[in-house]
């Protein structure tokens, strides 16, 4: 049956789709007013789309910082503010002056949307390599445990400080400060891996709990009105 399977790539990468789709769908539910599904779908498209930019992007930086030591956090923030950027530029570049981007909250659901984009492109790529339907299930289900919820997760923290600028009329200045904590938040994930390696899965789940604690405040103070 494993065998089966290996040759059929589309079946596979279907299996990729599920974790974006299903991290989306639960976000949604903190909006109290629903987006209309096809900004969603095409805010989701752009960030699927903005995965090849990226990745060639950070290819280019890694070439350039070659000496850089491989759990150097320095390289991890510089890959991943260029992965929050173009997230971000995903959405921005949908919803700029379109009527549904028409409360706060709506920058948190549209950019975990882009994210979970390209969380899903990601995943569709990596589980299209894998060799058979339990090695396929099992990376797909650490993914989204892991990268899948941090691509969510990190997006969200953005997207409450894009928020917070609409709210303050201070747009590019808490942007800024929502690409850092983002981008340091990615980072720090990715280096744990590889730094605790054998044990990782204990300090990045707890890392990703944490991480998620404040995202779900976040929505609560947006859905509250709080600044």
């Amino acid at each position: 049956m494993d065998k089966i399977i290996s040759n059929t790539p589309l079946l596979l990468a279907a299996i990729g789709l599920l974790p974006g789709f299903i991290w989306l769908f639960f976000f949604l539910r903190e909006d109290r007013h629903p987006e209309p599904k096809k900004a969603l779908l095409f805010v989701f498209a752009a960030g699927a789309i903005s995965t090849l930019p990226t990745l060639l992007l950070q290819f280019f930086i890694q070439h350039l910082f070659f000496f850089l030591p491989t759990g150097s956090l320095l390289l991890f923030f510089l890959l991943a503010i260029i992965e929050e950027v173009f997230k971000f530029s995903a959405a921005y570049a949908i919803l700029k002056n379109n009527p549904a981007f028409d409360e706060p909250i709506d920058a948190m659901i549209y950019i975990i949307a882009a994210a979970m984009g390209f969380a899903t492109i990601e995943n569709i790529l990596i589980a299209s390599s894998s060799f058979g339907l339990t090695e396929t299930t099992n990376i797909i289900a650490m993914r989204f445990v892991g990268a899948t919820l941090l691509h969510a997760l990190s997006a969200g923290l953005l997207g409450y400080y894009w928020a917070k600028g609409l709210l303050l009329n201070a747009v590019k200045k808490y942007l800024w400060i929502g690409f850092l904590i983002a981008s340091f938040a990615h980072a720090a994930f990715n280096a744990m891996i590889v730094r605790f390696q054998e044990n990782y899965l204990v300090y990045a789940s707890l890392f990703l709990l944490i991480a998620a604690f404040f995202v779900l405040n976040d929505f609560e103070k947006l859905k509250k009105g709080a600044q």
